[in-house]
């Protein structure tokens, strides 16, 4: 959970709304990483872009070698995801 405010999936509305629609995860709802941003669309916007080009773009590293560098991270920070 997030330990600031965060507009809610049923709270959503306009680009917000819009935003969330293609932010469903297969449980349902919005991963909370990217409801932070929900109060300020942009960044939620530029928060899909850069991980987007950090994990699909052009790169000598593999896929499988850019999701193993973010779960190492992830642990070192204590991070829950």
């Amino acid at each position: 959970m997030a330990w600031i405010k965060t507009i809610s999936e049923e709270e959503a509305d306009g680009e917000v709304f819009n935003l969330y629609a293609d932010l469903l995860a297969p449980w349902g709802g919005v991963d909370n990483i990217l409801k932070i941003h929900s109060l300020h669309p942009e960044s939620l916007k530029a928060h899909i872009h850069l991980y987007k080009t950090v994990m699909y773009g052009k790169s000598p590293l593999k896929r499988p070698d850019r999701e193993m560098i973010a779960v190492v991270v992830s642990a070192a920070n204590r991070c829950h995801y």
